[in-house]
């Protein structure tokens, strides 16, 4: 919750942990400082700052910091003195300058996207902590080599910048599982030729009737549609997604539509119905199949302490046969993708709608990422760091499974796969086909395994 300058100066927010204040800032309010010994909390963002104050360690609790939407134009020096600081974010702003003194010791997120930067200091390598690290949207044309020492490196996002290609050392990272890179030089080709060679049927803005939104990423805004035709004067219920045109955390909504497009038909995709033609703003945007009120978001999006892991409901259950259903569902729906060469990049739960009974759909095509299928070394090294995603969503099922005596075989075997999708030793890590082809074979200890697998 936003508050107020006026609380802070009235001494109205002693003791608490996080602030946020959006009140057209132009220097970093000292009262601040009054809040030293519990302050873990900090978000500036939506003001007009340009620098931080050098004595900000004094805030030594200090544990996240946001200041997106400012106009700074390097990174600041000072947060790297920051001791308990692990989660920075200078999104949209105008930074072009990433110091290595401006890496604090303990960072596990950084957040950069939307910014100018070119380079990043080889200092980076020495943040043995790192898991997240989001650069969509800069111009940068190369990754410092150092950045391979960051073993624990899980998400990176890449998109929207200048790169010539994605260097060899970077797809051997042991824990990278969401990668997104479309929207640079080495893939343009390829994301240009989704749009324009894959069969899509165009639909004119006039024969569409937007209803209630549905929801908004950020990317687009999804409606309730209604798809207007000579035969039905109703129309056909459809979902319009319309794009907002800016860089996201993930990349380009372009190659968002794209990936969608180029991803085809399959049973746990949500279908694409054409594409949006002649929007009076110009807007590009996408028509898919309405899918059934039923279907909700398998889990929620990690949150700022689990970083790169889902956050579900407590109460959470899933009996076995559902979780072999959505692990068979996901696996086959992961191939498909590989096949025409893309990478969904943002294999989560969060993406999945969950319709009970195991019955599930892969959205959110917004880190997705395209590649040339007929390299075998480069397509396999980009589908087994997928893998790993797939195996830390293998884990979340299988931690939230019921099971009963007798399926303790299937069970066992389960792990087993997971184990060797989240294996650190890449080459170790089956491709999205043995997955698929594994678990129908976990039909073959007896007639109730063939039974709980039935439905898949």
């Amino acid at each position: 919750m936003t508050t107020t300058l006026e609380q802070l100066r009235a001494g109205q927010l002693a003791g608490t942990r996080r602030l946020k204040l959006a009140c057209g800032l132009s220097e970093f309010p000292r009262e601040i400082f009054d809040l030293a010994d519990t302050l873990e909390v900090l978000d500036l963002s939506g003001n007009v700052l340009s620098r931080l104050p050098d004595d900000l360690p004094r805030l030594s609790n200090l544990r996240i910091i946001f200041a997106s939407d400012n106009p700074f134009n390097e990174l600041p020096e000072v947060l790297g003195q920051c001791s308990q600081l692990s989660m920075v974010g200078f999104k949209a702003n105008r930074i072009r300058t990433v110091s290595g003194q401006s890496l604090p010791p303990l960072l596990r997120w950084l957040i950069l996207t939307d910014n100018e930067i070119e380079a990043l200091p080889a200092e980076i390598g020495a943040c043995t902590q790192l898991q997240k690290l989001m650069l969509a949207g800069n111009r940068l044309r190369t990754l410092p080599e150092e950045l391979a020492s960051c073993s624990r490196l899980e998400l990176l996002r890449l998109a929207a910048n200048r790169l010539s290609e994605l260097p060899a050392w970077l797809l051997r990272l042991p824990r990278l599982s969401w990668l997104a890179f479309a929207g640079n030089p080495f893939s343009e080709a390829l994301e240009t030729a989704a749009l324009t060679d894959t069969p899509s049927a165009d639909i004119r803005w006039d024969e569409l009737k937007l209803e209630q939104q549905l929801g908004e990423g950020a990317s687009g805004v999804i409606y309730r549609a209604a798809l207007l035709t000579r035969r039905e004067q109703a129309g056909r219920p459809v979902a319009v997604k319309l794009f907002k045109g800016a860089v996201t955390s993930d990349g380009l909504p372009d190659c968002e539509m794209a990936a969608c497009i180029r991803a085809g038909d399959h049973p746990n995709l949500i279908p694409v119905v054409g594409k949006v033609k002649d929007h009076p703003a110009g807007a590009h945007g996408l028509v898919m199949e309405l899918i059934d009120p039923q279907f909700t978001n398998l889990a929620g999006p990690p949150s700022l302490e689990s970083c790169t892991r889902d956050v579900y409901d407590a109460d959470t259950r899933f009996e076995l046969a559902s979780v072999l259903r959505i692990a068979y569902g996901m696996a086959s729906a992961a191939c498909h993708l590989h096949r025409q060469g893309v990478m969904h990049g943002d294999l989560y739960a969060h993406n999945i709608l969950h319709g009970g009974q195991g019955r599930a759909l892969l959205g959110d095509f917004g880190a997705a990422s395209f590649y040339a299928t007929d390299d075998r070394d480069f397509r396999s090294a980009l589908q087994r760091l997928e893998v790993r995603a797939y195996g830390c969503l293998l884990e979340e099922l299988i931690d939230r499974c019921d099971w009963l005596a007798a399926e303790a075989n299937i069970a066992a075997k389960l792990v087993a796969l997971k184990e060797n999708c989240v294996s650190e030793e890449i080459g170790n890590r089956p491709l999205f086909d043995e997955i698929a082809a594994a678990l129908r074979q976990l039909t073959g200890a007896g007639d109730r395994d063939t039974a709980l697998f039935a439905a898949v």
